[in-house]
């Protein structure tokens, strides 16, 4: 069978003389994945328009059944010819996938969404947070990306305080989950916990050291710069998004030994003064966020507290104390899964609905 037909959204019956919602086909590359999974989670929970549904993969998952709503739908192998008839599709896949597949859907006639970083950085290719630069997606020619899971929370937070005033300087050191780096990241954690627990050595094939119990100051491999991959991708990343190509932003990147949720501590310089009430105000009020923040009864963001969650997180506000009154230093959590990679995608796909970018 060419569809395997999912579920149908709630919105596309519509009470009689009102307008009927367009439904959709869509694919999802790398289906088998964790962000893949959660994708299709997001999807049914917030009852995306599709009218049917590809999953691909690798050809090492051909066959496998995945539930989706009511319905088990066989996973296919994807491929330059997977996407005729297709409207949407979501890569969750490799840059490399990336980089082959998506020209040939997008000459089918789908719009590509890529949580790769494979076409981030090209000029002619929004790279979308809704919440910061959905007006960016009219100039989409079929093919948008979806910021690396830090950047996404980082730079969701800061907007709102830099449209009323500017940002001088970030800088951010981000601590990253296993779920970050995919599913076999996620079973190296709980075998090497278990190895050590029994008083073994852990044995380590994902990361280049043990992980479990462990602190790893490198996210991706290191540039000549003395920075990684990872940390330059949030630099050139946020600085796009933005539309700041000249910002000054650092991060550092560090690998610790939680399974879901991205962790950042945050200091931020403003062009003019700034108090922590004025900053949490401003931060309160815009959509996605939830503030936890009250010391005197221990009340901040946790990865734990945050998986499973769309909003971003955010506690610990105060007064830089290295620049002063118009520093604030800043603690945020978000589930880099979800807000970090398969709800921002889906969001996006929304906003193209609304907009009629379709």
């Amino acid at each position: 069978m060419a569809w395997a037909i999912g579920y149908h959204s709630a919105y596309t019956t519509q009470p009689q003389g009102q307008e009927r919602v367009s439904t959709y086909n869509v694919a999802v590359v790398g289906a088998t994945g964790l962000v893949g999974q959660e994708f299709l989670k997001i999807a049914a929970q917030r009852r995306f328009p599709i009218k049917g549904l590809r999953l691909l993969a690798s050809h090492r998952s051909v066959g496998r059944k995945m539930t989706v709503g009511e319905w088990a739908i066989e996973v296919e192998e994807a491929t330059p010819r997977s996407f005729q008839g297709i409207d949407l599709a979501f890569f969750s896949a490799t840059t490399e996938v990336s980089r082959e597949l998506i020209p040939a859907a997008v000459k089918a006639g789908a719009v590509c969404i890529d949580d790769s970083a494979a076409w981030r950085m090209e000029p002619d290719v929004p790279l979308v947070v809704p919440e910061v630069n959905a007006e960016d997606l009219k100039e989409h020619r079929g093919i948008i990306s979806i910021p690396n899971c830090p950047t996404t929370p980082l730079c969701q937070t800061l907007w709102p305080v830099h449209k009323v005033n500017p940002l001088k300087r970030i800088v951010v050191d981000t601590y990253q989950s296993v779920s970050g780096t995919g599913a076999a990241a996620v079973e190296e954690l709980t075998e090497q916990t278990r190895q050590v627990m029994e008083g073994n050595s852990a044995q380590s094939h994902v990361y280049p050291h043990q992980i479990a119990f462990n602190l790893l100051p490198q996210v991706d491999v290191f540039l000549g710069s003395g920075y990684t991959k990872e940390e330059w991708k949030i630099i050139n990343e946020t600085r796009k998004i933005m539309h700041e190509p000249e910002l000054a932003v650092s991060a550092t990147c560090v690998r610790v030994p939680v399974y879901v949720g991205h962790s950042e501590a945050v200091h931020a310089e403003f062009s003019k003064a700034i108090s922590p009430e004025d900053f949490t105000e401003m931060v309160h009020e815009a959509p996605g966020i939830t503030v936890q923040d009250e010391p005197s009864v221990n009340l901040y963001p946790t990865p734990w507290s945050v998986a499973g969650r769309d909003d971003t997180y955010v506690g610990r506000i105060r007064q830089d104390a290295s620049v002063g009154q118009t520093g604030i230093a800043f603690w945020l959590v978000s589930d880099n899964l979800r807000k970090g990679a398969a709800l921002n995608a889906i969001q996006i796909a929304e906003e193209l609905i609304v907009r009629n970018l379709m």
